[in-house]
């Protein structure tokens, strides 16, 4: 797809049950801020993680935290239940797919290929079409299962995009920590942004 057509396809965008859900937050905050289309998938864990670690409690809190206006005009909701949504299908366009909190559940089974649910197909589409997937896993420490995971889907063409800060930029809130990794999600779906500084290099 020219980058042109991709501009107007929407991203797939999923949340599922890592931890990590001010990540995902704000990366819908941004997507929808700079007028892109998503296609949204929240697994039940996804929910369950939204109450756990925000005020959200469901999609309608989700709305409210994003903003209610940019969410109705940019966001479409699917079932992760819905294995026949648009998002299943790899003849419906999209500008790639991003998984934010990506749990290791999730990431074996699109490791595995079992798509399952929605969310597990539409990766999967995401890979045979050849359209950037980018997974954000909030795990430490990691075993053995996890790194081979992480290593096949990278081989299939997949970026594994840790939430792993960093902290050049000298963050003195949680908030700057979380817009350092949204920042390179953006970063890799090529969503223009200017949410952190950009390094430029230098001597001590």
């Amino acid at each position: 797809m020219s980058p042109a057509r991709a501009t107007h396809a929407p991203i797939v965008m999923a949340l599922t049950g890592a931890s990590g859900a001010p990540y995902g937050i704000r990366l819908l905050e941004q997507l929808v801020r700079a007028k892109r289309r998503v296609s949204l998938i929240v697994s039940s864990h996804g929910l369950r993680l939204l109450r756990t670690e925000t005020d959200v409690e469901d999609v309608k809190g989700l709305r409210a935290a994003v903003g209610a206006k940019p969410f109705d005009a940019f966001v479409t909701t699917y079932d992760d239940a819905d294995r026949g949504a648009a998002p299943a299908s790899g003849s419906s366009r999209s500008a790639g797919m991003v998984i934010c909190p990506c749990s290791m559940g999730t990431l074996a089974s699109i490791a595995a290929g079992t798509s399952r649910s929605l969310v597990e197909r539409a990766a999967d589409v995401t890979l045979k079409e050849r359209r950037p997937l980018v997974l954000v896993p909030r795990e430490t420490p990691l075993n053995a299962i996890h790194l081979e995971n992480m290593l096949r889907v990278t081989r299939a063409g997949a970026v594994v995009l840790p939430a792993a800060p960093g902290f050049y930029h000298r963050p003195r809130t949680v908030a700057q920590l979380v817009d350092f990794v949204v920042a390179r999600v953006l970063d890799h779906l090529g969503v223009e942004h200017a949410l952190v500084p950009r390094w430029k290099g230098g001597g001590t």
